[in-house]
């Protein structure tokens, strides 16, 4: 097999792993949306990220993995802190606000986030071509955001603003210790690695009574848990690892209209029929940006 072939083939696969990692987190927002109604935004934060760092906890002991390295600590201090902490508890903070439909608009910023964090940390150069389709594809986003009309609300927006900057530092920061750690060990140990503040916490934050808390919000809380925070992260970082965290990051742009259709659909929230003829020319920005990625 000659190099080009190999590159080829680990960017097919890392568009593919990239893929599965986006549907999983398109379901983030509606079930933190559905947990928000019935439990307090900071316990959702603190369980789902205890949830999934005892169940990485058990992972990374089964299978025997080592330690990081010291060098590494940082940047997994920094993915935790971006994609455990930051964007799970701004996002449901900023869900108290605004409707699901509303803050998965904010998702469609956030490719350009994740690109330009993984040029100034993974010395990613796309060409300026690149840049062209990945910002048209996000004001198609923000666009059909103003479109929806949807009522909104200052702090649930600059809450989600800033969930959306520490999700691109979390996303490009991972996959670079990806490519030298592995995808699922990257979450995992982050996971772990909060675990003895998260853990805590969550049973601070624990409700007093559980009584009277519907099914529905347990399937949410489950969701976030097991997909968001950590099944989605294996796929996602080792998609990005593999195809470029620029390129496989624009495949982001989808996110939001896959979660429209589930806040329409479960949650009975006002999408128009526009999302159609976005979500197109959303597709054709992906495709943009993944032909003219490479410098």
């Amino acid at each position: 097999m000659t190099g080009a072939t190999k590159v080829k083939e680990d960017t097919a696969q890392g568009w593919i792993n990239g893929f599965i990692g986006v549907v999983l987190f398109s379901g983030s927002l509606p079930a933190t949306r559905i947990a928000v109604l019935e439990f307090n935004p900071v316990f959702i934060t603190m369980a789902r990220a205890s949830i999934a760092g005892i169940l990485a906890l058990i992972a990374l002991l089964v299978f025997k993995e080592k330690r990081p390295a010291k060098q590494q600590l940082l940047p997994l201090a920094i993915v935790a802190l971006g994609v455990v902490v930051g964007f799970p508890l701004l996002s449901a903070l900023a869900l108290q606000y605004v409707s699901s439909a509303h803050s998965i608009v904010f998702i469609g910023i956030l490719p350009v986030a994740t690109a330009v964090f993984g040029i100034i940390r993974g010395a990613e150069r796309p060409r300026p071509i690149f840049w062209l389709f990945s910002v048209v594809g996000s004001l198609l986003v923000v666009g059909y955001a103003v479109a929806q009309d949807l009522r909104a609300s200052a702090a649930g927006d600059v809450l989600m603003l800033l969930a959306v900057v520490l999700c691109g530092i979390g996303y490009a920061e991972g996959a670079r210790l990806t490519k030298t750690l592995g995808g699922w060990q990257v979450i995992s140990w982050a996971l772990v690695l909060s675990l003895p503040v998260m853990l805590p916490l969550t049973f601070r934050y624990m409700p007093s009574s559980f009584e009277g808390i519907t099914t529905g919000a347990w399937l949410s809380l489950a969701y976030v848990s097991l997909f968001s925070m950590f099944i989605g992260f294996i796929f996602w970082y080792r998609g990005l690892a593999q195809g470029g965290i620029a390129t496989v990051g624009q495949l982001q742009l989808l996110q939001p209209f896959f979660g429209l259709a589930l806040a329409a659909s479960l949650l009975h929230e006002k999408v128009s029929a526009g999302m159609l003829a976005v979500t197109i020319g959303v597709i054709l920005c992906v495709a943009g940006t993944r032909k003219f990625a490479r410098a």
